[in-house]
């Protein structure tokens, strides 16, 4: 029962692993950049939200205009991309994230200090019981919102003119920009949405981790566990990635033997993946 109600607590944490995740993922798939600023982006929103908070401003104002600020930032680093790295190569293109992420972090720690800071927790209800375990508002919120965000990307590039539009300018932008296709425009919203999805991600999570700005910033790792899961292709696969590692998480900490190296689970399941993918090449070799 105890292993059942940590992994119920753990679909919380998991859906914003997942909604992180699918935002790496989205700006991936349509403007091909392996986003490392992405947490540290919906951090700055969230954190904005908090002391619009402190303002006396009201809840649903102050997460609107966390969303803002999350979209606006990502959205500078799209126009940074789009100008002066647009014909760049992927490894460079990810270079500048992390740069990028190195100066939010500093900033972040700049403005908002080291220390936690108090979450609003909205959620924080009971929904329902099954088997006996609780299941919040928090958990069966961040589920939709994380299910949201994997069905509409992959309707809207399967079955849409839009989503038709985007696969263009992902897979050859200058041949897409020549036939008419604006280009930088479309570049913008994809990175302002995928940054108002990373903040609304850590919104939602922030209240049941350490609250400091540097710990939620680390987010990025599980996110990017999670599009690894989903090969970077599928927003299936690292919406199952997402929640599967919260869950894997959620029950570690409740198993005296593996409640030290909770931390270090994303990474371990980075490395598995890799080595998973690279086994057939292995083996080639070695035959």
């Amino acid at each position: 029962m105890l292993e059942l109600s940590a992994a119920v607590a753990g679909l919380a944490t998991g859906g914003a692993y997942a909604l992180i995740g699918l935002s790496v993922l989205l700006t991936y798939r349509l403007v091909a950049v392996v986003d490392f600023a992405q947490a540290s982006v919906g951090a700055f929103g969230a954190f904005s939200m908090v002391a619009l908070l402190d303002a006396d401003l009201a809840l649903p104002l102050a997460v609107l205009a966390g969303l803002v600020v999350g979209a606006l930032v990502h959205m500078g680093l799209g126009l940074v991309m789009v100008r002066w790295f647009a014909e760049a190569g992927e490894g460079v293109k990810a270079a500048v994230t992390i740069a990028v992420y190195l100066g939010l972090v500093a900033a972040g720690l700049r403005l908002f200090g080291t220390h936690p800071q108090a979450f609003p927790k909205p959620f924080d209800s009971p929904a329902a019981t099954v088997g006996g375990v609780v299941v919040t508002w928090t958990a069966v919120v961040t589920m939709l919102l994380a299910v949201l965000f994997a069905v509409l990307p992959t309707v809207l590039l399967g079955r849409t003119r839009t989503g038709l539009l985007l696969r263009a300018m992902s897979e050859r932008p200058t041949t897409a920009e020549l036939i008419g296709i604006r280009v930088p425009r479309l570049s913008l919203v994809v990175w302002g949405v995928a940054g108002a999805a990373s903040a609304l991600g850590i919104m939602i999570v922030a209240p049941t981790l350490a609250g400091d700005f540097g710990s939620q910033s680390m987010l990025v790792t599980p996110a990017l566990a999670a599009a690894l899961v989903g090969a970077f292709r599928s927003f299936t696969w690292t919406f199952v990635g997402g929640v599967g590692l919260g869950v894997l998480q959620g029950v570690a900490g409740v198993v005296e033997s593996l409640r030290q190296y909770r931390g270090v689970l994303p990474f371990v399941v980075i490395l598995a993946v890799l080595v998973w993918t690279r086994r057939r090449d292995r083996w080639d070799t070695a035959a």
